[in-house]
């Protein structure tokens, strides 16, 4: 008699392990409480959906923020490639850009989700949609999942769920709230790739400014916690971008700590070089007022702030300016101060950090090692990692392991 298999949320995780359970002639049923497949991944990559890193799989492990050992299992049983392959044997063209980063040819995420479906037909997986979960029994080596009034019974599930980040895509804890009532460890979750909220008094002024090419370092009592290159924006409460969601990353460990970001507006540039650049610019508009001055050197939108933080007065004529003022200029340009806060709501976060324990889960399997029977894969469990496309991967490559060993 053909096992029946359950498998709890069709974000990328779920759709890979059904696909690949169906392919071993399982009888599976894919339980999703929205209204589509794969909404959290309509909304990566900025909507052209990041479907994984072309990095060498080795250099995935250097990019996972908790329990990298965890992942060898997965990864290398299916990898980067192996998802790249999959959704092209379905039809799906790709292309990579900057960062290894692999994206759909057209730029459209619902051609992935599309991609998905066809792989989920293809292996006649049962998708039930609009089903929202209410609670799962354990008893005689069954699983009853209670949803929308209706009960069905699975030989062996798999909850994959998704994290708290990003409520709207359906990714509401309830998972967490399944694998606890049966008996599994939920590590404390926090918002991982997060913006950050800052406390200096100017932060609404530079609200919608975004930065490309710059550099940003987090110090704490004079320790460098980290440093990126690369794109950020200015909010309304603070910082987020490319740049500043890796950097929430690693902060979380110093939070005890006051913690001061610096932005080098000019990292292609070392003091001496940024000097000469400033005494060029200075000699052509030596009638000018400071103000009407750094044009072709910055943004309009932060000339105001960075001149009040050199402590020049703005209408200072550039033929007047000290040395020591033009010092002040160049380490503002260098390092310009910003006051961590604290980080955004989870619920705003790219990503949940924390979940079911790694020591409850076989790595090999996915397997629970309290309930045979119940699997996990995704976000669920306590494994996260950068920006990239490695989260993602991560989806895919335990979605994998659960499918072949379900």
């Amino acid at each position: 008699m053909t096992e029946n298999i359950g498998i709890i949320g069709a974000g990328p995780s779920g759709i890979v392990a059904a696909g690949i359970a169906g392919s071993l002639g399982k009888d599976v049923t894919l339980i999703e409480k929205n209204e589509r497949i794969g909404k959290k991944l309509f909304i990566t990559g900025k909507g052209r959906c990041n479907i994984t890193n072309s990095a060498p799989i080795e250099d995935f492990f250097d990019k996972v923020m908790r329990n990298k050992t965890f992942l060898y299992s997965s990864f290398y049983t299916f990898n980067n490639i192996d998802i790249m392959n999959l959704l092209e044997d379905y039809g799906l063209k790709i292309k990579i850009e900057r960062g290894n980063r692999v994206f759909p040819a057209s730029n459209k995420s619902s051609d992935v989700i599309s991609t998905f479906h066809k792989f989920l037909q293809d292996k006649n997986v049962s998708i039930e949609l609009n089903t929202k979960v209410e609670k799962i029994i354990f008893t005689d080596n069954r699983f009853t999942v209670l949803a929308n009034d209706r009960k069905y019974i699975f030989d062996k599930l798999l909850l994959c769920t998704g994290g708290k980040s990003y409520p709207s895509t359906g990714s509401t804890g309830d998972g967490y709230r399944f694998a606890k009532e049966l008996g599994h460890s939920i590590t404390p979750l926090r918002p991982s790739l997060v913006p950050i909220v800052l406390s200096d008094s100017w932060v609404k002024e530079l609200q919608g400014l975004s930065l490309k090419n710059v550099k940003i370092s987090a110090f704490s009592s004079g320790k460098l916690l980290y440093e990126e290159f690369g794109e950020m924006v200015f909010t309304h409460y603070g910082i987020s971008g490319p740049i500043v969601l890796s950097m929430s990353n690693y902060l979380h460990k110093y939070l005890e700590k006051d913690i001061t970001i610096f932005l080098d507006l000019k990292p292609a540039l070392d003091f001496e070089k940024l000097d000469n650049r400033l005494l060029r610019d200075f000699n052509q508009n030596a009638n000018k007022q400071i103000k009407n001055s750094l044009d072709d050197l910055l943004p309009q939108k932060i000339i105001p702030l960075i001149i009040t933080l050199s402590k020049i007065h703005p209408e200072k004529v550039i033929n007047q300016i000290t040395k020591e003022e033009r010092k002040n200029l160049i380490s503002i340009l260098k390092g310009f101060p910003m006051n961590f806060k604290s980080f955004r709501p989870i619920e705003e976060a790219i990503i949940t950090s924390g979940g079911i324990s790694i020591k409850e889960i076989n790595p090999s399997t996915m397997e629970s090692k309290i309930i045979p029977g119940l699997f996990f894969s995704g976000e669920i469990i306590d494994v996260d990692a950068l920006t990239g496309g490695f989260n993602l991967q991560i989806a895919y490559s335990t979605g994998y392991l659960a499918g072949i060993n379900i």
